[in-house]
């Protein structure tokens, strides 16, 4: 069995069963792993009003391959959250194309998955009805919820919070739930915008590791905003490192290593060093 066809503890799809909301992944399954599976061409992002035109995004051009997890930093206010909000159907771009195989972007879609800083969970459901929800709103029948809900529960250590409240958690306990209740519907790309950014230094490490973790049994893919160049270190296959505003690509860079990474490792201090000369450079208290 290949890895595109794994899921947490070996869940498994039929690509001829019929293509439900929750595994949106299967509508691109001849599109081999390590392959481009988003592209972007030419993306456009003019914020106007009455007498004012700010550019935020100029021009984007890049893709994401199949199965790999892709980062993206800059300068703070360089419009690395715009661009998520575009793919994720959020936003209207000005002009541009954003393609997940052969199908454009235009409005939210089930293909794609979000995972938020502020987490946006519903306070008023268990930890395991938040992870269900998509899974109900797709019309899941209720024991395949409950079995599919119990895989993404153990993965992400969340088996003793099932029952639990929303605000019985930890902030890094509630990221948790946020990132299982994404995966848990095999969308075609998951949107992670600064999912660990509120959480303290010790937290966020480990969340770093559980996700690494979970992607090596699951793998997925995943654009990852961030602005942890550490992070990006240590999660990412490849790292988008966008200009100040306007947002223009300065470089993307290729990660050494295998995961779980050695984060001192001399290749990771060397590529760390060459990306914060840079955004230093587009500091715009510096300009």
């Amino acid at each position: 069995m290949s890895k595109q066809d794994m899921g947490i503890e070996g869940e498994k799809y039929n690509s001829k069963d019929r293509i439900r909301a929750d595994h949106t992944d299967l509508l691109y399954s001849d599109i081999p792993e390590g392959e481009p599976l988003l592209k972007i061409e030419n993306l456009n992002v003019i914020y106007r009003t009455d007498d004012k035109e700010t550019v935020a995004v100029d021009n984007l051009n890049f893709e994401i391959n199949k199965g790999e997890l892709v980062s993206i930093v800059g300068p703070s206010g360089c419009g690395k959250s715009t661009i998520l909000r575009c793919i994720s159907g959020l936003l209207q771009p000005t002009s541009g194309t954003i393609m997940i195989g052969d199908n454009k972007c235009t409005t939210a879609g089930s293909d794609r998955g979000m995972v938020f800083q502020d987490f946006a969970l519903f306070p008023w459901r268990t930890v395991r009805k938040n992870i269900e929800f998509g899974l109900e709103i797709a019309g899941v029948p209720k024991e395949e919820r409950k079995e599919r809900s119990e895989r993404y529960l153990k993965a992400m250590g969340l088996s003793e919070f099932a029952d639990s409240r929303i605000h019985e958690l930890s902030g890094g306990m509630k990221q948790r739930v946020g990132i299982a209740r994404a995966m848990i519907m095999h969308p075609a790309v998951i949107l992670m915008d600064e999912p660990f950014g509120a959480l303290d230094a010790q937290t966020r490490n480990i969340l770093q590791e559980s996700l690494v973790n979970v992607l090596q049994k699951s793998p997925r893919t995943i654009i990852f905003v961030t602005h942890s160049v550490d992070e990006a270190l240590v999660l990412s296959d490849r790292i988008i490192v966008l200009s100040k505003r306007p947002a223009t690509i300065h470089k993307i860079f290729k990660v050494p290593g295998e995961h779980p990474r050695d984060r001192a490792s001399p290749e990771l201090a060397a590529l760390r060093k060459e990306i914060l000369a840079y955004l230093q450079s587009q500091n715009t208290m510096n300009s």
